[in-house]
């Protein structure tokens, strides 16, 4: 099963805050049919933001929204030229984001499963590496997908 399509991978955007990624996620995730309103999907993006940090490490981030707007669970990867300031668990920048996006009533098991699988995948030094040094949006796609199922 294809989770992640090419097409939901974004590489070389320039983007100047944490704020810019999360509404050119939002409205990404909008333009591919996994939500109904960007504005939604951006507000429940801040809402999680204002909880908890969402960056992780070696600049990283998590982000992720839970929303009635969200018809379809999805994961959207941000590869930006340049960090921006994003809480994070080491204080440092944050330069690529693995959004999810899980309907309302998903949010206990959908959100949570592909949580930790997406937090397992950035614990691993070859999956990082290889997210780092690849621009070919097919083989991430194709990557995480393959971990994902496991």
């Amino acid at each position: 099963m294809s989770f992640i399509e090419p097409k939901q991978v974004f590489i070389g955007e320039t983007l100047e805050s944490r704020e810019a990624a999360l509404r050119f996620i939002s409205k990404k995730a909008t333009e591919l049919g996994f939500a109904d309103s960007v504005e939604e999907a951006y507000d429940a993006f801040l809402a999680r933001e204002a909880e908890d940090a969402t960056g992780m490490q070696w600049g990283f981030a998590i982000p992720h929204a839970k929303a009635a707007a969200i018809h379809k669970a999805g994961v959207i990867v941000l590869k930006m030229t340049k960090p921006v300031e994003w809480p994070s668990f080491d204080n440092e920048p944050v330069d690529i984001a693995i959004a999810l996006l899980v309907p309302g009533e998903e949010a206990g098991t959908t959100h949570l499963q592909l949580l930790s699988k997406t937090a397992l995948m950035l614990m691993d030094d070859d999956f990082r590496d290889f997210l780092r040094k690849s621009d070919d949006a097919k083989a991430i796609a194709d990557e995480m997908n393959a971990r994902l199922e496991k």
